[in-house]
């Protein structure tokens, strides 16, 4: 069994609601999507001098905003989404619709208006409370249905909850971390999400997708590679020592791009919606390398960790939003025009980002490329995705 099928479950029971409420993927990927079309923009007109000094003291904006919003704003809305229809998939059982999944993108909305608006005190408490209230449900579903082959991911929601209450904890100086040292730790979490998914997935996809290919799967080369980017991850988090860290990044690399290869990734160019996800994939390897090079004190970990974001992050929630949003609405799994454009966009942002962390020179044209490149990419999905989102699928079934 895969761990996700873009076919319908087998068991359904109808939606009592508007079209946008009746599976997780609707609202929080558009609401994601939006949001990220904002955001960037706006925290780097705060950075490069462009904002109005009045809206800079009215609005919160500074780093740490920026940090938390891309990672526990943005991505985590993209992952409840997906995993509430994957759920759904997978057991049968409903996830949030309707009233229920209302509430908890308006307290998902809620959590951005308090960091961007409100005193701190009232935004950490207002911002603690989507994760836990997301994750229970999920919870609930697969623990009904005995799904016990995909816990690990409520157990990542989990750590990724922790994650958020220790960031805004060092915030507050409440503990002595410094507060981008929680964040890491998330989106480290958050690729281990991508890495495990996508070596489910992405062979699948691409056998089905690429006629003529055969992806070569092998699960003992999938647990090492799985196995040494855990490691990685735990050594980054812990500070292991360069000696240690390095040819661990350098061999979870390393195996990450042997599994693409043998996943016949080249012969993908000519299929969006499957080159998006291997390039993005490949992102991982890259961030690993500067992550590496980082630890040995050869440049700073700013160009590592926005290969992991916004090459392999972003990267693949276009990939999957596209995707996924394409077959749970009855569409055909097909890019179109506006697909293409996005997920150029997206690897053109994370070139120019990287590049600009790199310091290369010329890094506020770096950033504003990168900026702009972003914000269209995440445009497009919701001009192109709106009216599918916001409309039953058109194939009648339910979801």
């Amino acid at each position: 069994m895969t761990l996700l099928r873009i076919e319908e479950p087998a068991r359904m029971t109808a939606g009592a609601s508007r079209p946008l409420w009746r599976l997780g993927f609707r609202p929080f990927y558009l609401g994601a999507a939006a949001f990220a079309a904002l955001a960037v923009p706006l925290w780097l007109a705060q950075y490069l001098g462009w904002l109005p000094a009045h809206l800079g003291e009215v609005l919160h904006l500074g780093f740490g905003w920026h940090v938390h919003e891309m990672v526990f704003g943005m991505a985590v809305a993209v992952v409840v989404g997906f995993l509430y229809t994957a759920g759904y998939n997978w057991t049968g059982l409903w996830t949030p619709t309707g009233a229920h999944l209302r509430a908890l993108v308006a307290l998902w909305l809620a959590g951005r208006l308090a960091m961007l608006l409100a005193p701190p005190p009232l935004a950490i408490a207002v911002d603690l409370l989507f994760l836990p209230a997301a994750t229970w449900p999920l919870w609930r579903v697969m623990r009904q249905a005995g799904n016990r082959r995909n816990y690990f991911l409520v157990g990542l929601l989990g750590l990724l909850a922790l994650a958020n209450a220790a960031f805004h904890a060092a915030s507050q100086g409440w503990i002595a971390i410094a507060p981008g040292a929680p964040a890491q730790a998330a989106v480290l979490v958050i690729v281990m999400m991508e890495a495990a998914i996508g070596t489910r997935v992405i062979p699948m996809f691409t056998r089905n997708g690429a006629p003529g290919t055969t992806p070569l799967v092998q699960a003992g080369l999938d647990r090492w590679s799985l196995g040494t980017l855990a490691a990685a991850a735990l050594g980054w988090i812990a500070g292991a020592p360069a000696w240690l860290f390095a040819p661990l990044a350098l061999v979870a690399a390393a195996l990450i791009l042997l599994r693409l290869w043998r996943w016949q990734a080249l012969r993908t160019l000519q299929v969006p919606l499957l080159w998006i996800m291997h390039l993005s994939y490949a992102w991982i390897a890259a961030g690993l390398v500067l992550l590496a090079l980082a630890r040995c004190q050869l440049l700073g970990s700013s160009a590592g960790f926005h290969a992991l974001t916004v090459g392999s992050m972003a990267g693949l929630i276009l990939g999957m939003i596209t995707r996924t949003a394409l077959g749970h609405t009855g569409r055909m799994l097909k890019a179109g025009g506006g697909e293409r454009a996005m997920f150029v966009l997206i690897q053109a942002s994370a070139v120019a980002r990287v590049a600009a962390a790199l310091d290369l020179g010329a890094q506020p044209l770096l950033l504003a490329v990168s900026g702009v490149c972003w914000t269209v990419a995440f445009l497009a999905y919701v001009a192109v995705y709106l009216p599918y989102l916001c409309a039953a699928r058109i194939d009648g079934k339910a979801g």
